[in-house]
């Protein structure tokens, strides 16, 4: 059964970066690409290092793994780089006012 709830408000991210936020036992990064925000699993499948640390690629929609430079795309949460074989969890997001908000499973 999943539900909605507040990560943050639009505000606490800036335009073309990431931040991590934990919320309900789940370790988010929330990256925001413009006025667009994705939100995928905080922890590289490679390695456990956070991906809210890495650097956003907007043009891409990925962002990349600051340790091993593995990149994940925002949208499918599918590595596109070596040496990450496994996608991270993706998560549908949505802006409602001034608030990020995500469904959690």
């Amino acid at each position: 059964m999943s539900r909605t709830v507040r990560v943050c408000a639009v505000a606490d991210v800036e335009r073309d970066s990431a931040r991590r936020f934990d919320v309900d036992g789940h370790r988010l990064a929330v990256v925001r690409v413009g006025d667009d925000f994705y939100v995928i699993g905080d922890r590289c499948s490679h390695a456990n290092y956070s991906l809210s640390e890495g650097e956003v690629f907007p043009e891409e929609l990925e962002v990349e793994c600051w340790k091993h430079g593995s990149t994940f795309s925002l949208v499918t949460g599918e590595p596109q780089s070596l040496p990450a074989t496994k996608p991270v969890p993706v998560y549908e997001v949505k802006v409602e006012g001034d608030d990020v908000v995500v469904r959690l499973p």
